[in-house]
């Protein structure tokens, strides 16, 4: 079982980070997730009659990250952080896209909570992940694109295992290799916060929420956290 580590670094630039680590196995993503998918319906009619939006880059949630982005050297209005990126959308069109079980509900969860979040199919990490800044000499090869390979400049924060990049400019966009797809059945979920002191309480409801959500579909489901004064968890 791979571990995960918040390198001394990042937890030194942002002393203030909580990443939840919500890890499901024999997970069935072949079935219906009745549960999931009134999640998503909820959120879209709630947009629709004006009782809910996403957080935009005004909210302090998604503002700490457009500041953290701006530290390592990327632009967020270009390169936007997978939870802005997500509610734009969903603002933008009325709707989420449906991509499978287990991803349509982290991106419920994410939008409704104004989190990041991202998953990784453990059968296909190699060795532990870390959450370090790149060296510059790493490679990601991103979602939907396997025959593109990217090389994440000196400084960016990036998730790595023993074979490459699996996530760009912190929580941006994930890898291909490591996507989750129907057929995954060990996944580790991360939802995030730069801003534990405030968000922290949210961010551990959030990560509830998505357990619950996965249960009825997994053997087993667990949650860990992941801090600077707890900076290592084994999914």
């Amino acid at each position: 079982m791979p571990a995960f580590h918040l390198t001394p670094a990042v937890a030194d630039a942002f002393p203030d980070t909580l990443i939840a680590l919500v890890t499901a196995t024999g997970l069935r993503g072949h079935e219906a997730w009745p549960h999931t998918a009134t999640a998503v319906e909820d959120l879209e009619r709630q947009l629709a009659d004006g009782t809910w939006q996403p957080a935009d880059e005004t909210d302090p949630r998604i503002e700490a990250w457009h500041t953290a982005y701006r530290a390592f050297g990327t632009n967020p209005r270009r390169i936007r952080p997978s939870v802005d990126a997500l509610g734009r959308r969903l603002a933008k069109k009325g709707t989420l896209p449906r991509i499978n079980p287990a991803v349509d509900s982290y991106n419920a969860v994410s939008v409704r909570h104004g989190l990041p979040a991202g998953a990784f199919d453990l059968d296909h990490v190699t060795g532990d992940v870390a959450i370090r800044y790149a060296d510059g000499t790493e490679s990601f090869t991103p979602l939907g694109e396997p025959g593109t390979v990217e090389h994440p400049k000196s400084g960016e924060i990036i998730y790595a295992d023993t074979t490459g990049v699996l996530t760009r400019h912190w929580n941006h966009r994930d890898a291909h290799r490591t996507r989750v797809t129907e057929d995954s059945t060990h996944v580790a979920f991360v939802l995030e916060t730069l801003r534990a002191t405030h968000d922290g309480g949210l961010l551990k409801v959030a990560a509830e929420e998505l357990r619950g959500l996965l249960a009825p579909h997994a053997a087993q489901t667990a949650v860990y956290f992941l801090s600077p004064t707890e900076p290592r968890a084994t999914a």
